[in-house]
């Protein structure tokens, strides 16, 4: 198991990418790029698309429908999933008694055996000298190799300061994927719950800023709090696809009659297969979308 951290320098991806394309000016053409250099046109073989299973999960912070607190069953359901990629919300570590102030993000990375990024949305410090920071936020849990990892700001409407004003705050995370050299973008994202949609809206608007400055597949996941079809989601639609547009309910989990558990995808990844999952180890289900990625070129 990995565990990664925030990152505020330049991506380590652009480096990467970068230190590639000046060993291959120094060194010259592979033995396959100079063959396919004398390839006749319309003979360059077919390069297959790169599999991805991913999914979103509002864990509940490891209580089930039930409201108890169980995160062996959050992680056998997780397991259950079998996805390569997995962002989570509602996430604790060390934040209070109802979660037995456990690190949910490092125990659900250790036991699946994933490497994981946790993003936290409120960052609280101890409330005893020598204490642990009481954090909660979103993460991602990835069986591939994580390349770069960023909290990002969006508007947020603090549910922890009385009177609270929308204002820039973290929580939105992004890890950066390697999948058989894919370089994939995932997001994993928990928008605003209440009835008022103007910070939704606001949220959309820099998720989108985000995501803008990225190359390559995206994959955006989360709890919306909103249905796909909500107008304050409408711009997210044209630069991303809803992964499962005829998909069931999400929330809540025993007869849901919300789907607003989504995973949306960029042009440069093809949706094979999308579906929530029937469990009650949260008050929502997860939603899992099995993908093609095409590769740079294609």
């Amino acid at each position: 198991m990995e565990d990664l951290v925030d990152r505020k320098t330049r991506r380590p991806t652009r480096r990467v990418l970068a230190a590639a394309l000046l060993a291959a000016a120094v060194l010259g053409p592979a033995p396959a790029a100079a063959a396919a250099a004398h390839r006749p046109a319309g003979t360059e073989p077919a390069v297959p698309p790169v599999p991805l299973r991913v999914a979103t999960y509002n864990i509940h912070a490891g209580a089930g429908q039930d409201n108890v607190f169980d995160l062996d069953r959050t992680a056998e359901a997780i397991r259950g999933l079998d996805a390569d990629v997995i962002g989570l919300q509602e996430v604790d570590v060390h934040w209070s008694a109802r979660s037995d102030f456990t690190d949910e993000a490092r125990e659900l990375a250790g036991r699946l055996g994933m490497r994981v990024f946790f993003a936290p949305i409120y960052d609280v410090p101890p409330t005893a000298p020598g204490g642990r920071r009481q954090q909660y936020g979103v993460a991602v849990l990835s069986r591939h190799p994580v390349l770069d990892a960023r909290n990002h700001e969006i508007t947020r409407l603090s549910t922890q300061t009385p009177d609270p004003v929308p204002a820039p705050a973290p929580g939105f995370a992004e890890a950066t994927v390697n999948v058989r050299g894919v370089f994939v973008h995932v997001y994993s994202t928990h928008l605003d719950y209440r009835t008022d949609p103007s910070v939704r809206r606001a949220q959309v608007d820099d998720m989108l800023d985000v995501l803008a400055e990225d190359f390559g597949p995206k994959v955006l996941v989360g709890d919306f709090n909103a249905e796909p079809g909500a107008p304050e989601l409408a711009r997210l639609w044209g630069p991303l696809a809803d992964a499962a547009p005829n998909g069931g309910g999400t929330y809540p989990a025993v007869d849901p009659v919300k789907r607003i558990d989504v995973v949306a995808v960029s042009p440069e990844a093809t949706v094979t297969d999308a579906y929530e999952v029937g469990t009650t180890a949260s008050d929502h289900r997860p939603v899992v979308a099995d993908l093609l990625l095409r590769r740079r070129g294609r």
